[in-house]
């Protein structure tokens, strides 16, 4: 499985460059490069074996890739083609299925269940506590304005800071290091919004 990892990362940003649709400005192949990323990152900090860091990094490749498909509901999106193109794999059936719950703990409101799930929603969301959290909003409201052309930017800020104030990371290198600079972005918000 870990010889393949190349094999399979060519393959599934191969069909998201060219199969998502080119409105998604913010769930595009870099946002999945992002994720990935940041979920290697976390994980270190998390201390997982090389193993479940292997599952994770698949995880992180097909979390969006149902986007394809489906803009709602996509995170079941993506299980149905994860599960259909990891066969290509050498991918045991119990992988896929913790694959596929790292999946499904992406999907908002977030219930992890397992460490693994927990590092893969936190990397999912981990620009909210980032200096570019204004640029990631940005291009989210202009995907999201594609779908609702009558969404505005302030009712595009109260949803951005009723989200803020709701949101809570899992693992604890998030917990521990990310809400402090997230409540900063929060703030930044509520500051601009008045």
């Amino acid at each position: 499985m870990f010889k393949e990892f190349k094999n399979l990362h060519t393959h599934v940003v191969t069909l998201l460059d060219t199969n998502l649709p080119s409105y998604l400005s913010y769930h595009d192949t870099k946002h999945t490069l992002y994720v990935l990323d940041k979920a290697i990152y976390i994980a270190n900090k998390e201390g997982i074996t090389k193993n479940d860091l292997c599952l994770l990094k698949i995880a992180a490749l097909f979390h969006d890739i149902g986007y394809i498909k489906a803009y709602d509901n996509h995170e079941e999106e993506s299980i149905k083609i994860a599960k259909k193109e990891l066969q290509n794999f050498s991918i045991s059936n119990d992988d896929i299925e913790v694959i596929c719950n790292m999946i499904r703990a992406t999907k908002i409101p977030q219930h992890p269940k397992t460490k693994l799930d927990m590092i893969l929603a936190d990397a999912d969301l981990e620009y909210l506590s980032t200096n570019n959290f204004k640029v990631f909003g940005d291009l989210l409201f202009e995907e999201l304005k594609h779908l609702n052309p009558k969404l505005t930017r302030q009712e595009w800020n109260a949803t951005q800071i009723s989200f803020l104030k709701n949101h809570q990371y899992h693992t604890t290198y998030c917990k521990r290091y990310k809400e402090h600079r997230k409540q900063k972005n929060l703030d930044y918000l509520i500051a601009s919004h008045l």
